[in-house]
């Protein structure tokens, strides 16, 4: 979803690699012309005097939901303030959109500081505290040409989740309950993971590992990402699931994530990713977008990918309204 990993960061490698072989690695990479932003927005509370007035800007995000919203915001803010933008959301991945940034072929991005401390810069250990985080990541990248805006506090990371109905009998509120149960009953904990979380280190493993859980390799059942959330609220073949915290369905189907109080999962804080030379010539996009990431969080998150992911609304028209009912812009 985020993109993590090692199996990444070789994409990452080939990724690089097709680029410098352009124009055919373009398309290899999933870079795409894009399409003119026909909005007609103005300033609300941001984009007051239209600083970006004159300016062509093009925004990228990868290709999932939450991600496709973000991009969109930014657009949005850009046009509201007066520049000319290209949208170049919905690239195939995190590898597209991150080289695109890199490139200057787009402009800005929302990132996310764990798929960028993981898997583009390749660290073996996240960071605990999410600032830290942020700080590391934010001067690792400034020799590659890339700006991180201050991080929001929407942190699309990974979680365990268990429906309320079997939660009721077990009372499970944090992962090291998990791990108790695992011990004091294991045939009760079956799990239901996506076959990359099942063999990373970052996932099941490594978490299995750093709270002492004894789950039976039998209790565990890989499936694709969506049919988890189904069968952890629907079923009884999952008590518990992997799930990305922001995701909307963990509230439309009544899930409830627990707490991973050893802070075993990176923290994946969304963040403004800029073109340097785009940031160095229009400094005031940092104004622009720094209300923008106070507002976001894991909750807002949630209920706007719920309208795209349950309710099946376009992520564009879902950042618009939001936007406009946040009152960051106004309809033209």
């Amino acid at each position: 979803m985020r993109g993590r990993g090692r199996s990444l960061r070789t994409a990452l490698a080939g990724c690089a690699l097709l680029l410098l072989a352009a124009p055919a690695g373009l398309a290899g990479c999933g870079l795409k012309s894009g399409s003119p932003l026909v909005d007609d927005v103005k300033p609300g509370s941001v984009g007051q005097g239209q600083p970006l007035k004159g300016a062509s800007l093009t925004v990228t995000s990868k290709n999932f939901s939450e991600n496709i919203i973000l991009g969109s915001m930014i657009g949005l803010i850009f046009k509201a303030a007066g520049a000319e933008v290209l949208d170049r959301t919905n690239l195939p991945g995190s590898i597209s959109a991150r080289e695109a940034i890199v490139n200057g072929d787009a402009d800005a991005m929302y990132d996310y500081t764990g798929t960028a401390w993981i898997t583009y810069l390749g660290h073996q250990e996240p960071i605990v505290d999410p600032y830290q985080q942020w700080l590391a990541v934010r001067d690792a990248d400034r020799g590659r040409g890339v700006v991180w805006l201050p991080a929001s506090t929407l942190d699309n990371t990974y979680a365990l989740a268990i429906s309320q109905k079997n939660n009721a009998k077990y009372g499970l509120k944090t992962l090291s309950d998990v791990a108790a149960l695992s011990h004091k009953d294991p045939s009760a904990v079956t799990l239901c993971v996506e076959n990359e979380f099942a063999s990373r280190e970052d996932g099941l493993p490594g978490m299995e590992k750093a709270y002492g859980m004894n789950i039976p390799a039998a209790n565990i059942r890989k499936m694709d990402a969506g049919i988890i959330y189904t069968q952890v609220s629907a079923s009884d073949s999952c008590l518990l699931g992997e799930v990305y915290t922001t995701d909307g369905r963990i509230k439309a189907m009544n899930l409830i994530t627990l707490e991973d109080d050893k802070h075993f999962f990176p923290n994946y804080n969304a963040a403004p990713v800029l073109h340097r030379a785009t940031y160095e010539k229009y400094p005031d996009i940092a104004k622009l977008l720094d209300p923008l990431s106070k507002k976001l969080n894991t909750e807002v998150a949630q209920d706007l990918n719920a309208k795209v992911d349950v309710a099946g609304q376009d992520p564009h028209t879902v950042a618009k309204e939001w936007l406009i009912q946040e009152g960051f812009i106004k309809e033209g």
